[in-house]
């Protein structure tokens, strides 16, 4: 049974029950989002392969972005620092932060991530899979932007540190 409720109740998810989205480098479970949470967040679990390239660099506008890694490392840009976060570490972005993630070279990373507020973003989840099977065209990432708060920056730092890993 999948329980989602609001008014402050409890909201749970079987992980059985969960939808996920899959693309080549990574398995999304879709936990719980904004429309089904009283307090109006979203959060997700992302499985990313060995070396598989996450989000590229983008900052939010509304949302705080947390991330709690529960096993592997996973690569962080957060502003114009590139660090690795490993099993166990959690990581708060705030709003107007810059920040990208990627599996750390040659390894995999289980990601628990949570936005506060919320914005509905399991369809942006959904397109971002799409996208990534070919399925969709990129363009239409570009064209949500304002809908789901996600607005994609350059980052040098970034691109950089990428190159490093190849």
């Amino acid at each position: 049974m999948k329980t989602a409720m609001t008014g402050g109740r409890p909201v749970l998810t079987r992980h059985a029950e969960a939808e996920t989205c899959a693309d080549p480098s990574s398995v999304m479970t879709l936990l719980a989002d904004s429309d089904s949470t009283a307090d109006g967040f979203t959060s997700y679990r992302s499985t990313f392969a060995k070396g598989a390239v996450g989000a590229p660099a983008h900052f939010h506008t509304k949302a705080t972005e947390l991330f709690f890694v529960i096993s592997g490392s996973l690569q962080v840009l957060v502003g114009e620092e590139v660090t690795v976060l490993e099993a166990g570490d959690f990581l708060a972005v705030p709003p107007h932060t810059p920040h990208a993630f990627a599996a750390a070279p040659g390894c995999t990373a289980d990601v628990l991530f949570v936005f506060t507020p919320g914005m509905g973003r399991f369809d942006y989840l959904r397109l971002l899979g799409r996208v990534m099977r070919g399925e969709a065209d990129a363009k239409e990432i570009a064209a949500s932007a304002e809908r789901f708060d996600n607005h994609y920056v350059d980052s040098p730092v970034w691109r950089a540190a990428l190159e490093g890993a190849a």
